[in-house]
């Protein structure tokens, strides 16, 4: 399975990395410590060698405890180190379905202490600016990424859910290597920076591709999520109305999915791979066959054909997506 390309450095990874967000944080609560060390593992044996967490992907165990998910893949990782890319992001910490932010040179110095430690590791691969911050200048955030890179403490950086202004600016001051922004088929906004990334030399790592599992095909109008911290229930694509507004998606994909001996999920992903080289999709799932399912989607082909056919599909449907504008 051929390798993708970071940015412009000599960082290769697997075509499709692990979002390891939902073992702990936004899916209902968090698993076992060791269930969720053995699952991260298993992902790596099955070829992954990129895998994404943050500091505040965090959830509550039934006692009251605290699970940290950049604990988990710190410890799930450990004996793989020099053998896989670790991306965590900084200045974001979540209140309620609502995020607050702080970009503060102290804060990000601060934030980063604690990531190294969770993490067990000296260096962090990618360290991400969790969002766009209006009260803190890119050039600011851009400079402390500049010295912290200097000082060995991380090796590159990169933006969540970045605009082409701020971009370009924070770029000038310390290159980016990456950005991480939504992109799926119901989400295509940020089209518009895939010529900005080739332009720059930027990969575009792809967050949400499959719609927080809705398109897995997996569920239904009927679905229930009733465990306690899973943010789906009030994802507007989970609402009778989401359904039904993709039930014609859902139809084609299924027929593409029947012709390629393929899912529905390994379809979503399969189409931003083959589209866009110079995108790394970061699905996550707690099901060791669906994480396999997603990596083995980079093996099927899609002409250029088959993409336009597709993408005119998509430009006649409007299905709510959670993240939409």
């Amino acid at each position: 399975m051929e390798k993708r390309r970071l940015g412009k450095t000599d960082l290769f990874v697997s075509p499709v990395g692990y979002g390891c967000m939902g073992l702990t944080h936004a899916f209902g609560e968090p698993l076992p410590k060791e269930q969720a060390i053995k699952i991260i593992r298993s992902a790596y044996e099955m070829g992954y060698n990129f895998f994404d967490t943050a500091e505040c992907y965090t959830g509550v165990y039934q006692d009251g405890t605290v699970s940290y998910n950049e604990e988990i893949v710190g410890e799930a990782l450990k004996p793989y180190r020099d053998k896989v890319v670790i991306a965590t992001k900084f200045g974001v910490r979540h209140k309620g379905m609502g995020l607050e932010m702080d970009f503060s040179p102290e804060t990000i110095r601060k934030s980063l202490e604690g990531s190294l430690k969770r993490l067990q590791i000296d260096y962090i691969d990618i360290y991400y600016q969790h969002r766009i911050d209006p009260k803190v200048e890119p050039e600011v955030v851009a400079g402390v990424m500049k010295e912290l890179i200097a000082e060995g403490k991380i090796r590159h950086w990169g933006i969540s859910e970045a605009n082409e202004e701020y971009l370009r600016r924070a770029h000038k001051v310390c290159p980016v290597t990456v950005i991480q922004n939504r992109y799926l088929m119901i989400a295509r906004w940020h089209e518009n920076l895939f010529s900005v990334c080739d332009e720059l030399g930027i990969t575009y790592v792809a967050f949400s591709p499959l719609a927080n599992g809705f398109l897995s095909g997996m569920f239904d109008g009927n679905s229930k999520f009733t465990e306690r911290g899973d943010y789906r229930t009030s994802m507007p694509q989970y609402t009778k109305e989401g359904f039904e507004s993709a039930k014609g998606l859902m139809s084609f994909l299924k027929d593409l999915a029947n012709q390629k001996n393929a899912t529905i999920a390994q379809i979503s992903l399969a189409w931003m791979l083959n589209k866009n080289k110079n995108l790394v999709p970061i699905p996550g799932s707690k099901n060791v066959q669906r994480i396999k399912e997603n990596l083995l989607s980079a093996e099927i082909n899609l002409t250029d054909s088959e993409i336009e056919t597709i993408d005119k599909f998509l430009d006649k449907i409007d299905v709510p997506v959670f993240g939409g504008h």
